[in-house]
């Protein structure tokens, strides 16, 4: 397989492009100061992309390569990638599930307790020396406080399954009603808001869930609230959250992703309320192998005639 011309499309993890070197003809999509040239040259020649919650594969890009057979994204998330697009031309689409689920709801777990124990002002608090001269102000307990899940999916599932660890009442919402997991069902997120503590954003972005937490379900969640989101970065409106967060209308937050990213709105910086992460979901040295090794898995499926190993498309 190695004359089968594969495209990264950016920097991931060093042992997936290794591997992807080592296995296929590799274009890194980084390399090359203008696309268009890079297309013109080398289109022909790409069966296969790979990309990730930075890059993916639009419609522009697929429309650019006559000989794409398959996009094997880095990531869980698809919304970087044009199914519909993908459908129509018969192109195979493959994510990497599961792998990642436990890492993504463990975080979403620490950034609830970050900021309701006010462990990341905690930590600067001490690192400044001031734990000589004043107390730090006391934080909130986590446990036993009522979560609310956007997406009971796989990802909101496990973080359901870790909150109940923790003494809290569960509620969900997504598109449908889930059978048989205890937790209580809100058909809107407005309801979901006024009966929770603590809201996480954990579904997948589509067009029905971008900006699903806006300035009603903020208002609604109320100033003793918080907001994590796991999920993606336009499932909230920013800029609403940003003006709730700066006038005390809502308790604090915590985030691992942001509406346009690495641009962070630098009115959270100097917030003690609100914790942030860069998209580091995911991001353990068992999970990123893991993921890299399921791209490669259902590259090599593709190629060989074989099974995808997690098919989308």
């Amino acid at each position: 397989m190695d004359s089968v011309g594969v495209l990264m499309t950016c920097p991931m993890l060093d042992y997936l492009e290794e591997q992807l070197g080592k296995r296929f003809k590799l274009f890194k999509l980084w390399n090359h100061s203008s696309l268009s040239e890079f297309m013109r040259a080398n289109s022909n020649s790409i069966r296969a992309v790979v990309g990730n919650t930075q890059i993916g594969a639009d419609a522009n890009m697929i429309d650019s390569l006559p000989e794409l057979e398959i996009v094997s994204s880095y990531s869980v998330g698809l919304d970087k990638i044009d199914l519909k697009k993908c459908k129509e031309k018969g192109i195979r689409v493959t994510n990497t599930p599961d792998v990642l689920t436990d890492d993504v709801a463990d975080l979403a777990i620490g950034l609830a307790l970050a900021v309701f124990r006010r462990i990341s002002e905690g930590d600067r608090f001490v690192k400044n020396g001031l734990w000589k001269k004043t107390d730090l102000e006391l934080g909130t307990k986590f446990s036993g406080k009522a979560v609310g899940i956007i997406g009971l999916g796989r990802i909101g599932s496990a973080v359901a399954k870790r909150a109940v660890a923790f003494g809290c009442p569960v509620n969900y919402y997504s598109r449908t009603e889930k059978p048989d997991t205890g937790y209580k069902y809100y058909s809107s997120v407005l309801d979901l808001a006024s009966n929770s503590e603590i809201l996480i954003v954990a579904c997948a972005l589509t067009e029905e869930t971008y900006h699903i937490v806006n300035r009603q379900v903020i208002d609604v969640l109320g100033p003793k609230g918080i907001i994590i989101n796991v999920g993606r970065g336009p499932h909230i409106d920013e800029p609403e959250l940003v003006s709730a967060l700066v006038e005390g209308r809502l308790a604090g937050a915590g985030f691992d992703v942001f509406e346009n990213e690495p641009e962070v709105p630098e009115q959270l910086f100097g917030l003690e309320n609100v914790v942030l992460l860069p998209h580091v979901g995911s991001d353990t040295v068992e999970t990123s192998m893991a993921m890299a090794d399921l791209v490669i898995g259902n590259l090599e499926a593709h190629f060989l005639k074989k099974p995808l190993l997690t098919p989308v498309i």
